[in-house]
């Protein structure tokens, strides 16, 4: 008969064997390097190479936008943002985040302390490369739970933080079966992959450009289940550092965003600063989704981002600054 502590060794064994899977690091984790640019990647100070697409005016820059993309996308999500963006003279540098686009290891999440350290290293690149400019850091979605968390508990070294519908569904607004499910295939099947189909959430209003999406073979479209593990960890993080948001913050929010519930958004209101010294700008977009860089109406949200770049104290164009974003918040 087998006692029950060899029945606890054996289970524990079982669970150990399928915890999440987390990315191996690169080359030169024991001797760290500076991290740099170079032509067509982002090299870490592990020695990542991260494919890297660049974006810049014809003549000299007057600033410098570091774009994170968001889950199971890649840094083409920027292809028309960054062009336009050189348009108005300041240079947009994206790069595949780890486990994302073409970069190394597909698929596999590489741990949020991996990825806000990979931001903190491109923006210190990026000052490197354009001592005399200015440098703003702009997320969207899960790349904007990034630069939360690059930014807590010292504030990344940019001139300007730019969130646009950051990813904050926490497991504080998580309901328990969901986090205990999420848990429970996480520790015995982690290999297992989703496709979302059959859910019904709309990122944006543009139609033309998510079938585009689902044809880039680039965009990851069956996320493993630890994966989406590691994501809530990540969100979990970027939510607990809400309060760090810097006063040079631009958060941008959509009314119709059907992806990180209204709840989710509120949590992290409620924690941002009182002080009116402190406190970031906030745009909500009456006719704005998830993916407001791309929707019908981007180029409303581009021109304001640029004109919050130029004076960051003027109201933006639009007047989405003007919206209470509590209230304008979808509540579906």
């Amino acid at each position: 008969m087998i006692r029950t502590p060899l029945l606890l060794l054996l289970a524990a064994a079982l669970l150990a064997a399928c915890s999440p899977r987390i990315q191996e690091p690169g080359p030169r984790i024991d001797n760290p390097l500076r991290p740099v640019l170079t032509d067509t990647h982002y090299v870490t100070r592990d020695g990542t190479r991260l494919p890297l697409r660049r974006w810049v005016p014809d003549g000299p820059p007057r600033g410098v936008l570091l774009a994170l993309h968001g889950f199971n996308d890649y840094s083409n999500a920027f292809s028309a943002f960054g062009p336009w963006l050189a348009t108005q003279g300041i240079a947009t540098l994206a790069y595949d985040q780890r486990g994302f686009g073409q970069s190394g290891q597909r698929g596999i999440w590489p741990g949020h302390d991996v990825l806000a350290a990979d931001a903190r290293g491109a923006v210190m690149a990026i000052g490197n490369a354009f001592p005399e400019l200015p440098v703003y850091a702009l997320g969207e979605s899960m790349g904007g739970a990034v630069l939360m968390t690059a930014g807590h508990p010292e504030p990344l070294n940019v001139d300007g933080l730019v969130l646009v519908a950051p990813a904050l569904w926490g497991r504080a607004t998580i309901p328990a079966y969901q986090r205990a499910t999420l848990w429970m295939f996480a520790h015995t099947m982690p290999w297992l992959t989703f496709s979302g189909q059959g859910i019904k959430r709309h990122p944006s209003d543009n139609i033309e450009m998510l079938r585009a999406l689902g044809r880039d073979p680039h965009v990851i479209r069956n996320t493993r289940v630890d994966a989406m593990w590691g994501i809530v960890n990540l969100m979990d993080a970027a939510l607990g550092a809400a309060d760090q948001i810097p006063a040079l913050a631009l958060l941008l929010l959509g009314a119709h965003d059907d992806i990180v519930p209204p709840r989710a958004i509120r949590r992290m209101l409620d924690a941002l600063p009182d002080a009116p010294d402190r406190k970031p700008v906030i745009a909500v977009y009456d006719s704005g989704y998830h993916m407001l860089l791309r929707d019908l109406q981007g180029e409303t949200v581009w021109q304001d981002i640029r004109g919050w770049i130029d004076d960051p104290a003027t109201a933006l164009s639009s007047g989405a600054d003007r919206l209470d974003p509590k209230s304008h918040l979808s509540r579906n």
